[in-house]
């Protein structure tokens, strides 16, 4: 009940079509939160949640949006006063080993190797579909970040960007300058409304069809 308050407390001077679509947020929200999250990403979502709140913060979970030739599906996107946080959740255990430029990181536990797609890469391409729904930002005002929420230890460097899910909030308070005025950040958030898709089982399939005809068999 006090969540559905701020839609009914909110400036008159938004946008009303940001005014809706941040409604049918609130609604589906935890019916998405049910279809599809993983352990990384429930751990991120709760640890954001907790710790940075609104009226500064605005958290998006589990976001499809459309692409040229596909969709792209992101863990999070976190709209702030302070900038918009692309976020990619990962979690694992063992060792870690990889570089920014890298295509593929490593993972060992015990005397087993698995290699897995660059987080990095894979955030890019998520940054980048945000960076083209809010064109009306400029690019230094997007932030990737990659999380991981398991155990696991980097043997190599650890590249910047990339934070244990304790670490996360110093990371996004590092940033402490307003760029966003507060009727602009609730414009970004209709709009990442609006324009996400629902979740839904066809959704995945789409998802999945798009991501065989670039890299092969997925799943």
């Amino acid at each position: 009940m006090k969540s559905l308050m701020t839609y009914q407390t909110a400036r008159m001077t938004m946008p009303l079509v940001a005014l809706v679509c941040l409604a049918i947020g609130w609604v589906f929200g935890r019916w998405r939160r049910g279809v599809k999250e993983n352990r990384g990403e429930a751990a991120v979502r709760r640890y954001l949640s907790k710790h940075l709140q609104s009226p500064h913060y605005h958290l998006l979970n589990n976001v499809t949006l459309p692409i040229q030739d596909g969709t792209t599906q992101i863990d999070h996107i976190l709209v702030s006063r302070f900038g918009i946080f692309v976020l990619e959740a990962k979690h694992y255990t063992g060792w870690i080993f990889g570089s920014p430029g890298a295509p593929q990181w490593t993972q060992v536990i015990y005397r087993n190797r698995y290699t897995f797609q660059n987080p990095f890469h894979q955030n890019r391409k998520h940054v980048a579909a945000v960076e083209r729904l809010l064109e009306f930002l400029p690019p230094e005002q997007f932030h990737s970040v990659v999380v991981f929420t398991g155990d696991a230890i980097f043997r190599s460097e650890r590249p910047s960007g990339v934070v244990s899910l304790g670490e996360l909030r110093q990371l996004i308070a590092g940033f402490d300058v307003e760029v966003i005025s507060e009727n602009r950040l609730q414009f970004c958030v209709g709009r990442l409304e609006c324009q996400r898709k629902a979740l839904t089982r066809q959704t995945d399939i789409e998802h999945v069809a798009h991501l065989n005809r670039k890299f092969g068999n997925v799943g």
